[in-house]
């Protein structure tokens, strides 16, 4: 009894925070929906200072809740939601602070619900596996640029769906009306190779720190971690290979990316999901 109540006692501390970051959530999205409704001439009629007010409360109480669900008495609990929360958190985090330089702001609209479904299932599916203590500086490190090479290259998935979906639109002899939302194909495009790049050199050296210092990788059933990440970071190599060598635009720039962010997806939450919940190994 003891071990089935402990994860829900962890977690009572940081529901208030949780619970008032969703309710911010669905206020901006249910805002920013209703702006877009009422969008008839130009994407400068969309009224953007209270959603990301909202959004920033979100945000912020967000933040709070994972740091009290994932720092625990026994150490650091990064289970599969609480990760799955994490770096959705770091995703939203990072397209807010980014809309203020480039045009992500269309981003930051369609992850903020997803962001608040990943904190709404950390909150009611406790999942409890914490950190060997005294992590290295360099495990420390390993871990840190995963996160935001995860976080960089899956807001590059999310810019090669607006692409595709921009693409499709153009080609379409009734586009709709939010196609008017989006900046032009050329800013979409240099934004994606652009987030491309940055979270591949990311990825690199997560890999490169993850071989010189995570121990025993086969004992520890990451081998497919390993092969999958691989084969993502080829796969991103041969996007900004063709993009640099033969121009590669369009739909093969939107393919390599989804197909790149899959694997990686694949690579660590695929592996942690199976790993974590379906053979039990904490």
């Amino acid at each position: 009894m003891h071990i089935i109540l402990k994860p829900l006692i962890i977690r009572n501390k940081p529901l208030l925070w949780g619970y008032i970051a969703l309710i911010s959530y669905l206020i901006s999205t249910v805002w920013i929906g209703i702006s877009i409704f009422k969008l008839k001439e130009s994407p400068e009629l969309m009224e953007k200072t209270g959603p990301m007010s909202a959004a920033a409360l979100a945000l912020l109480l967000h933040g709070i809740a994972i740091y009290q669900l994932t720092n625990t008495p026994e150490g650091i609990n990064l289970g599969f939601y609480n990760a799955l929360s994490l770096i959705s958190w770091f995703i939203a985090f990072l397209l807010f602070f980014g809309s203020m330089i480039k045009p992500t702001d269309n981003l930051l609209y369609i992850f903020l619900p997803a962001a608040a479904l990943a904190l709404a299932l950390d909150m009611i599916m406790p999942h409890t596996y914490i950190l060997p203590e005294g992590l290295s500086i360099g495990l420390r490190l390993h871990i840190l640029l995963s996160v935001s090479a995860y976080s960089l290259l899956a807001i590059a998935a999310l810019q090669a769906m607006l692409l595709a979906f921009q693409e499709n639109q153009l080609h379409n002899k009734r586009p709709t009306r939010s196609i008017r939302l989006l900046p032009p194909m050329q800013i979409m495009e240099t934004l994606l190779v652009q987030l491309i790049a940055i979270g591949f050199f990311l990825l690199s050296l997560s890999l490169s720190t993850g071989l010189v210092f995570v121990e025993n990788v086969f004992e520890q059933h990451l081998s497919h971690k390993v092969v999958f990440s691989i084969l993502a970071w080829l796969v991103f190599a041969v996007l900004l290979l063709g993009r640099w060598a033969w121009g590669w635009r369009g739909k093969k720039l939107t393919r390599l990316t989804l197909g790149g962010c899959v694997l990686l997806l694949l690579a660590y939450f695929g592996s942690k999901f199976v790993l974590e919940l379906v053979l039990g190994k904490v």
